[in-house]
């Protein structure tokens, strides 16, 4: 059973700006005849599209007592007490207080996150930041693997 899976998918205006850069490549591709231009029009669209879905296809779960983040998969173990950062503590620690030997799984368009300490003494990554729209939900989870 996993207690947490959460899909950071990208929002709907980047989907519509696909389509416009669709849109901008079948202009661009005007000149040179109807039939280029609906070439354009649907690779440009289809090329954004894939960006955008592969931006938006980074998972958050916890399973089998590991915290997988993206291409990350961290033991529970290895990890401390989970903080939950609102809006305003999770832009600064995506800034300013933000260490670069940190794992950050960050995608700015979701204002939460969770940071939780690594505390395995032969990694030296000093925390992890995800971020995640529900991150009580995400600690609560780490904290049920941990008491398991």
């Amino acid at each position: 059973m996993q207690p947490y899976e959460e899909r950071l998918s990208a929002p709907r205006s980047w989907w519509f700006i696909a389509l416009l850069m669709g849109v901008a490549v079948g202009l661009i591709m005007l000149p040179f005849g109807t039939l280029p231009m609906l070439g354009g029009l649907i690779g440009g669209a289809a090329l954004a599209c894939v960006a955008v879905s592969s931006y938006g296809s980074a998972r958050v779960r916890v399973v089998a007592d590991s915290l997988v983040a993206g291409e990350a998969k961290i033991p529970v173990s290895a990890l401390g007490t989970p903080e939950v950062l609102d809006a305003a503590e999770a832009a600064a620690w995506r800034s300013y207080k933000a260490d670069p030997r940190a794992f950050m799984l960050l995608r700015s368009y979701i204002p939460t996150a969770l940071r939780v300490e690594v505390t395995d003494p032969e990694d030296p990554t000093p925390y992890v930041y995800v971020s995640t729209r529900n991150p009580e939900a995400l600690a609560a989870a780490l904290t049920a693997v941990r008491s398991a």
